[in-house]
């Protein structure tokens, strides 16, 4: 659970309790792949975005409103990927300092701090185009790099290390619907999106013949930069794959 609203306006009654979201929000700004992360308040206690869902809302929706208040963004690929429910993974002491940093009555909230289980979804957007937004506890949220990040509370390093490995083994197929690259893009462009969400560089050949033998792109015209026999081809994904992958987006 991810424990970030504004808590002075948070009430058991208004919100389903045991119940919690988290975001493992990814950005990828061509060269370099990042996550989205929260300190709470004279706390040093980092967290992944997240938050509740209100008893008038659905879950889908109530993710979708977390992640806008932290990016501004409000169309864009979203994916549920696993529930969290272990018994050790709720920490009401952590919960309590935060509260207590903060200045919130530990009573008025003492819903808070129970056992919470907690539906992770990931997102991948251009980290460039956003201007993330801390809440109401927190000292800060920025991009980390995936290789730099902070210990995390609770289970978040969980989370973020199965957000990582479902993206991996479904990029193929997810690619698609992400918004990461241009309407139109390079077989290089595309190479490198893959390189950094696997963490590994790729032979050039061999992942352009892998690619192209997907029959998931159309091939256009030249980019023409420099010397007219190197101008890359420009590809975009074929528009059937392209609606069959939104059909699994979330969007507002």
């Amino acid at each position: 659970m991810n424990e970030q609203r504004t808590v002075q306006d948070l009430s058991s009654e208004d919100f389903i309790n045991n119940l919690s979201y988290d975001s493992v929000i990814f950005g990828f700004n061509g060269k370099q792949l990042k996550i989205l992360v929260l300190e709470y308040h004279n706390t040093g206690l980092f967290a992944l975005p997240g938050g509740f869902v209100k008893r008038n809302e659905s879950l889908d929706d109530a993710v979708k409103r977390g992640v806008k208040e932290r990016t501004g963004l409000d169309d864009i690929y979203l994916e549920q990927f696993h529930t969290f429910g272990s018994l050790t993974r709720s920490n009401p002491s952590a919960m309590k300092r935060i509260l207590k940093e903060n200045g919130h009555d530990l009573k008025h909230n003492e819903w808070m701090l129970d056992r919470f289980i907690t539906v992770a979804y990931y997102a991948l957007i251009n980290y460039d185009e956003v201007s993330p937004k801390p809440d109401s506890l927190s000292d800060s949220i920025e991009w980390y790099a995936i290789d730099e990040l902070p210990s995390l509370m609770m289970d978040h390093d969980l989370i973020v290390e199965k957000a990582l490995q479902v993206l991996r083994d479904n990029l193929e197929k997810k690619l698609v619907g992400m918004n990461l690259l241009p309407s139109k893009f390079t077989m290089k462009q595309l190479q490198k999106v893959y390189e950094a969400i696997l963490g590994e560089a790729l032979r050039r050949t061999t992942f352009q013949r892998r690619i192209l033998g997907m029959n998931i792109l159309e091939r256009h015209e030249k980019l023409f930069q420099g010397k007219a026999h190197k101008a890359p081809y420009l590809y975009s994904f074929k528009s059937n794959h392209i609606n069959k992958s939104q059909e699994q987006e979330i969007t507002t």
